[in-house]
């Protein structure tokens, strides 16, 4: 009996304080770790972004060296899938059009790009994170012109 008393004593678990610092001490590192994975899916969507625009400069160089000219606002980026059935015609425009899989990229977000074209030049934005005109990380316009 005496050897049970023993090892009963010798027992102690932790008290409600020492599994409070324990816990809180949990939330606050995982607060950290979310903070941090957020901001990096946040730069790794800017960065996708920036890089589908710089992709699609290329595909309308394409199109204007073998059209004459961009796709206008109203033909869009749609008319890198489809022969445009508008505007000047493009005798050289492929059967198979100018993206392979047939469907225009949207951004990392899921929204459509904004394109505004006169012909000559071109501007494609992208509204960022909150989808709206302005702000600023990585809620800022991503934009052709400034990459």
């Amino acid at each position: 009996m005496k050897t049970s008393k023993v090892i009963l004593n010798s027992q102690r678990g932790m008290s409600l304080i020492e599994i409070l610092i324990a816990l809180t001490l949990l939330a606050v590192g995982g607060t950290m770790v979310t903070t941090t994975v957020l901001d990096r899916l946040d730069e790794g969507n800017v960065t996708a972004t920036q890089t589908q625009i710089r992709n699609l400069r290329t595909i309308l160089m394409d199109y204007k060296r073998k059209c004459g000219l961009y796709p206008n606002t109203d033909q869009g980026l749609e008319a890198l899938v489809e022969k445009p059935t508008g505007g000047k015609d493009c005798k050289r425009y492929p059967s198979n059009g100018f993206i392979e899989n047939g469907k225009v990229p949207k951004d990392a977000w899921d929204e459509e790009f904004e394109y505004e074209s006169d012909g000559r030049k071109y501007t494609i934005i992208s509204y960022g994170k909150d989808r709206e005109e302005g702000g600023e990380g990585p809620e800022a316009d991503i934009n052709s012109n400034d990459l």
